[in-house]
C-alpha cells in the first residue's frame, strides 16, 4: 500500500528542490563553508559522471523499449539487468545523487553536504522502495532474483 507520499513527486523534482535547498543551507549557515581547492574540477567532473551514468539508465530502457517514467512503474515492459542496471538498480537516481555531490562540492558546505544524505534517504523510501514493490508485483521471483543479485544504489 502506497502512503500519501510515495511516487507523488517526480525524482527531477526532488532533485531540484533539494538543490535548492542546498543554497538555502549555504547562505544561512556560512559558517559551515570550506575552502576545497579545485573544487570546479571535482564538481563539474561528478556532475559528467552523475549525466554519463543516468543517461546510460535511459539508454538501457529505451533499448529494452519500456517506460523511463519513474511515476508508473507498474508500466514497465521488462526488467532491465544489463549495462549500468548489472552495477546498480538506479542508475538514473544514482547519477542524479552524484550531479547533487558535485553540487555540494561546488558549494563546500558542510550542511548542504548532509542533504545529499537527505536525499538519498528520500528517493530510497519514497520513489526507490515503491517502485520496487511494483515490480515485486509485476515480475514475482524474476525481479526478486535481480534484486537479491544487483544492489540498490552500488
Amino acid at each position: 500500500m502506497l502512503s500519501s507520499m510515495e511516487l507523488k513527486i517526480p525524482p527531477v523534482a526532488v532533485i531540484a528542490v533539494f538543490a535548492v535547498l542546498m543554497v538555502v543551507v549555504t547562505r544561512l549557515l556560512p559558517g559551515l563553508t570550506w575552502l576545497v581547492s579545485g573544487r570546479l574540477v571535482m564538481a563539474v567532473a561528478l556532475a559528467l559522471l552523475g549525466g554519463a551514468i543516468s543517461l546510460a539508465g535511459v539508454v538501457a530502457f529505451r533499448q529494452h523499449q519500456t517506460t523511463v517514467n519513474p511515476m508508473v512503474p507498474t508500466a514497465a515492459a521488462t526488467i532491465v539487468s544489463t549495462g549500468s542496471y548489472r552495477f546498480t538498480r538506479n542508475p538514473m537516481y544514482l547519477g542524479f545523487v552524484l550531479g547533487l555531490m558535485g553540487w555540494a562540492v561546488f558549494l563546500s558546505n558542510a550542511g548542504a553536504a548532509l542533504l545529499v544524505l537527505g536525499c538519498v534517504l528520500y528517493l530510497t523510501q519514497f520513489q526507490i522502495k515503491p517502485e520496487e514493490q511494483a515490480m515485486l508485483t509485476k515480475f514475482g521471483i524474476p525481479f526478486s532474483d535481480y534484486m537479491a543479485s544487483v544492489r540498490r544504489w552500488l
